[in-house]
Parts: C-alpha cells; structure tokens; sequence
C-alpha cells in the first residue's frame, strides 16, 4: 500500500500540471519492475482532442518506452476512475493492474458505473484496487470545479 500511495502521489503530481494548464486535473503514471516508464496528464482543452485523457497519453508513452503494444508487465495509477474509452485501452494494452484514486459517479468504468476492466465477456481483464488517497484526488477535481464555477460566475457579462 505504500508503493501504491507513492505512485499515487506522482500522479498527482501530474494532475498539478493539468491544472497548471487550466486543464481538469487528472495525472496518471505507469510502473514497470518498480520504475516509472510514463506519465501523462489531461490536456483535451489543449489538444482538443477527445483522446488526451491522462491515462491514453500516458499508454502510449509507455508503449513507445517499451517498445511494444503490450503491456503485460505495468501497473497504472490514475487519480480518478477510467471512463469507457481508457477502460477500453487498458484492456487493449494488457495492463495487470490498475490503482486509482477517486470514483467517477458520471462515466467510472471500472466499478462505479460499469466494471469494464473485469467484464468475463472480454479476454482479458485488470486488477482493480480503488481509493488510494481518494480524498486527496477527489479534493484537487472539486477545488478545480468549484473555482470553475466561481471565475464564471463573478465574469463581467458582456451583454448590454
């Protein structure tokens, strides 16, 4: 439980930057043999692309690390429950295990909503260990939102 924290703990890292970014706040990192092969953060706004979640960004650096699409042999770290499309590329990448920190009621799929990552139906499935430092990763989403919702509440309007 203390690797896990201490990963979860670069993931937040990364989810700092995100913001930092004006992004939501989501950071995930991947862990080979005890080592950081790589990491990612949200960037959609930046990119505006619907598949730089913070989890897809960092599968693919890790399977560039690797050299292989195949990630048998990784743990991910995500500071907030995977939705469908992450959920989808976990599986396709073959990652063992995946720990996150905060549930996602809107689009969680690996519990909350749907289980994707353990579904019998597909050939291969993840081990799930939810809520590793669950306050503090649901903490940095609610702060990020709530200062959202209070920039465009107090912004001059511009209608006359």
């Amino acid at each position: 439980m203390l690797d896990d924290e201490y990963y979860m703990k670069l993931a937040l890292e990364e989810a700092e930057k995100a913001e930092v970014d004006g992004e939501v706040p989501i950071g995930a990192v991947i862990v080979k043999d005890g080592k950081v092969i790589a990491t990612g953060y949200n960037q959609r706004e930046t990119s505006q692309l619907a598949s730089s979640h913070a989890e897809f960004i960092a599968i693919e650096r890790a399977n560039q690390q690797v050299g292989s699409w195949r990630l048998e042999e990784c743990t991910l770290f995500v500071t907030l429950e995977p939705c469908p499309m992450c959920a989808g590329a976990i599986l396709q990448s073959r990652i063992p295990r995946v720990v996150y920190g905060a549930k996602d009621p809107k689009a969680g799929c690996a519990g909350t909503l749907l289980n994707l990552l353990n579904d019998d139906r597909f050939n291969h499935k993840s081990e799930v260990l939810p809520g590793v430092m669950e306050e503090t990763c649901g903490k940095i989403l609610t702060d990020f939102f709530r200062n959202l919702r209070d920039r465009k509440k107090n912004k001059p309007s511009t209608n006359n």
